[in-house]
């Protein structure tokens, strides 16, 4: 399947899991379309000073690959500085939470994989 970029469903998300702001998601894929135990194929775009808030993944991991920009991460209660070409795997009930610290877009890659 091939999936144009003016396919995807873009959506905004305001204060999201508590944090600043808001983020965008864009859907790359919608869970109904994946055959596999993913419920989230998606780009994620927190503008400079915006951020995801400190939630938790149970019985699911989501990774986050850092396509642009600068964040800092809670990861579990500990504090990590990120940018292009770091990623984060959170799951087994562990909680993170990401923030857009520098002055441009905070682009990630983000899949959820149900267990």
């Amino acid at each position: 399947m091939v999936k144009r970029a003016e396919e995807m469903i873009k959506e905004i998300k305001e204060q999201m899991r508590g944090g600043k702001g808001s983020v965008e998601i864009t859907h790359i894929f919608k869970q109904d379309e994946l055959k596999g135990k993913a419920r989230l194929c998606a780009r994620i775009t927190i503008n400079p000073g915006c951020s995801i808030g400190v939630h938790q993944h149970v019985d699911e991991e989501e990774i986050f690959y850092v396509i642009s920009g600068k964040g800092l991460v809670d990861d579990d209660g500990t504090r990590k500085e990120v940018t292009a070409g770091d990623a984060i795997l959170t799951g087994g009930g562990a909680s993170h939470a990401i923030e857009n610290i520098g002055d441009d877009p905070l682009v990630l890659f983000a899949v959820i994989l149900l267990y």
